[in-house]
Formats: structure tokens, C-alpha cells, sequence
């Protein structure tokens, strides 16, 4: 039987998101909700879902849906999230799960007593590249790894929110979180210590940012992000004896190891939509009745905007 998504808001993600259900192994899309109905009723009939809603309670009431995607703006992700486990939904919600620590741990023991499964999409963490990267890595091919650099930068596009503090809004949150959560998977050890420059936008929200990080084990990251520049759009990880270069790293499909000897070794796993390991491997936690996934934990959803809010204090 397939898994049944009912998917809150019609933001730009929602798409890629459909696309990627579609192409998973054992689930689909019924319904979507927009605030107001028309949007929704055109949006459904664009990409090909059931049933739309004019407001995202009214989702939450329709009992053939099994699992609901939230991705709506930012501050939002509490609230829906917690109406979607009190309605008795499974939820997988995007990234930044919360904006708060002590919000993420609420959800996470609501979820424990509603019986319910619950994930921060990170995607970033599921791909079949980054797995293989990690197995490598731990057999220290190329010694041990002791520094990293991200570099990303993109347009907010029509996301007038993007702009809006109150609402969660800027690259910190949205993209700095997926070089937290990627260390987090990669090395199993948590930050111990991070700090962070920026400039901001006209309405005070940063619209570039450094951010440097040391790891438990004495890894340093730097995460650069901008959009008033372009970046090279590429993660290293320097070991003692190598690195990895990883285009694209927080949708990757490839990446290069320059190994010891000076040779270089390509690894490549095409994809047209990169979000569907992420909703197989929610799947797979329903069917075996997990409340929480074993790779995208609750403790890893928690440091990671914790130091975010630490760093967001002091820019």
C-alpha cells in the first residue's frame, strides 16, 4: 500500500518535492493546500494532485492522507507541524525545522505520543553520493579529514519573506544548515564551536555570511553564502593525504577524490530528482514502524539550529 502525502503550501519546492514522490518506490501525493483555494485548485490541476484545499487546517482534517510535507515559509514550521501530529498525521518537514531548539524537542515528544513519525527534510544527508563519500572516509583513504570548505550562493527569487527576520527569513537558516547536518552525517560528532561575519540587507536580514565551525574531532568548516555574489557552488573536504571535491554539494550527483598517489577517482550516481532518497527512506521508517529516522535524528535537527541561532545573535 502506498504512502499517502498531503503537502502544505504551494511554495517552490513543492514541485520538485511531487516530482520526487512520483519517482519514489511505494508513495504519492493525494492532496496540497494553499491559503487561498484557487491557487491550490491551480496548482493541483499544473501538477497533477487529486485534491486541493483553500487552507492548510482543512488538509489536516482529510483522514485518506497519511503523511503531510510541510514547506511553508519558515515561522510557520512549528505550528503546522504540531497541528499535523495532534491531527494524527506522520510529518516530514523542511529545513530549518524549527527556529528554535526548544521547539524542535517539543515536536520530537509529540511525535512519541501520538505514536507518530517525524523528520527535518534534509536531503543532503540521503544521497547516494555522501554515502559513499562517508564509508571512504571512515576507511581514512585519505587520511584523516581536518578541514572543509562550502561555498553557495543563489537568488531568493519572488520569496518576499526571504527578507523578513520575523519570519525566519535569510541564507543562514536555509543554507548553512545543510553544511551542519552533512558534518553531522559525515564525521558523527557534533560542533563544539561556531562564529560567523555577515552584511545585511536593507531590511537588516544578512544577505552574505562566513561561517566557521570546529568540530569535536578538530575538524574546521567554513560555509561561505551570498546572494549579491556568485560562488563556486562546491564543498572540499582536505584530508592528510587527499580531499574531495563535491559540486553542487547540497543536491550532489558527483564528486572527485584526488587520492594519495595523485590520481583522481570520479564517482557518480545520476538522478533526476534528488529528493527521492529522502522519501524512500521515510517510507521505509513507517513501514518498520520507526518513530524517528536512524540518520536524520532528532539530535542532529536540534545542534544544528541551536549553533544557528547562537551565530544569528552575533551578526
Amino acid at each position: 500500500m502506498k504512502l499517502n502525502y498531503g503537502i502544505l503550501s504551494t511554495s517552490s519546492i513543492t514541485p520538485r518535492f511531487i516530482a520526487a514522490v512520483k519517482a519514489s518506490k511505494d508513495s504519492q501525493v493525494v492532496a496540497l493546500a494553499s491559503r487561498s483555494l484557487s491557487k491550490a485548485q491551480e496548482k493541483a490541476a499544473l501538477w497533477q494532485v487529486p485534491k486541493a484545499y483553500g487552507s492548510y487546517e482543512e488538509l489536516l482534517l482529510d483522514r485518506e492522507i497519511d503523511i503531510v510535507y510541510i514547506s511553508t515559509i519558515n515561522s510557520q514550521h512549528f505550528h503546522y507541524a504540531r497541528l499535523a501530529l495532534e491531527t494524527g498525521h506522520h510529518v516530514l518537514c523542511e529545513k530549518p525545522f524549527t527556529l528554535s531548539p526548544e521547539e524542535s524537542r517539543e515536536l520530537f515528544a509529540l511525535a512519541r505520543r501520538q505514536g507518530r513519525f517525524l523528520m527535518e527534510a534534509e536531503k543532503i544527508v540521503f544521497l547516494p553520493v555522501m554515502r559513499e563519500i562517508k564509508d571512504r572516509l571512515w576507511r581514512e583513504e585519505l587520511g584523516r579529514i581536518t578541514m572543509a570548505d562550502f561555498s553557495s550562493s543563489f537568488a531568493p527569487g519572488y520569496n518576499s519573506w526571504f527578507f523578513d527576520a520575523a519570519k525566519g527569513g535569510g541564507p543562514l537558516y536555509g543554507n548553512a544548515i545543510y553544511s551542519l547536518q552533512l558534518l553531522q552525517f559525515l564525521f558523527q560528532c557534533p560542533v563544539v564551536k561556531a562564529q560567523g561575519l555577515s552584511t545585511k540587507s536593507p531590511s537588516g536580514v544578512e544577505d552574505q555570511f562566513v561561517l566557521s565551525l570546529l568540530m569535536e574531532n578538530g575538524l574546521l568548516a567554513a560555509n561561505k553564502t551570498s546572494i549579491r555574489s556568485q560562488t563556486c557552488h562546491t564543498a572540499y573536504l582536505y584530508g592528510e593525504r587527499g580531499y574531495v571535491e563535491i559540486p553542487s554539494y547540497w543536491k550532489a550527483r558527483e564528486a572527485t577524490l584526488y587520492l594519495p598517489d595523485g590520481s583522481q577517482e570520479h564517482i557518480s550516481y545520476p538522478c533526476e530528482h534528488e529528493l527521492v532518497y529522502e522519501v524512500d527512506h521515510v517510507s521505509d521508517c513507517i513501514k518498520k514502524g520507526l518513530l524517528e529516522s536512524p540518520v536524520m535524528t532528532e539530535e542532529m535537527t536540534v545542534s544544528a539550529i541551536s549553533i544557528l541561532n547562537q551565530v544569528k545573535e552575533k551578526l
